[in-house]
């Protein structure tokens, strides 16, 4: 029985990976389905992280997204907070980070 439970959480835990951190997907699932899935969960992920960081969503516009997703590829959530400050870090390593949020990443105090 121990082995039964095990292979299960071991194919859970495979399934999480493939839905969220473009891992391999395990044997058995629909790829359309996973992959339908899988952007629903990216982009209610990207909508979180924007209502953290309204002004770099409206600054951003259609762009935000975009730039999330391929922030985001093979990163699994570790919470809003830290998706937000590690995306804002992302924008102003690529020069994409809107001059408003340069300043108050400067003066802002850091969360720890």
């Amino acid at each position: 029985m121990e082995s039964a439970v095990t292979g299960l959480a071991e194919r859970q835990a495979a399934l999480v990976r493939a839905l969220v951190a473009a891992g391999e997907l395990p044997a058995g699932f629909d790829r359309d389905a996973i992959g339908t899935t899988s952007k629903a969960l990216l982009r209610k992920r990207s909508g979180e992280v924007g209502d953290h960081l309204p002004h770099v969503r409206a600054t951003l516009g259609d762009r935000f997204f975009a730039l999330f997703a391929a922030w985001a590829e093979g990163r699994p959530k570790v919470s809003t907070h830290a998706d937000a400050e590690a995306f804002t870090a992302y924008l102003e390593s690529i020069g994409e980070l809107p001059e408003q949020s340069r300043r108050r990443r400067l003066f802002s105090p850091r969360r720890t």
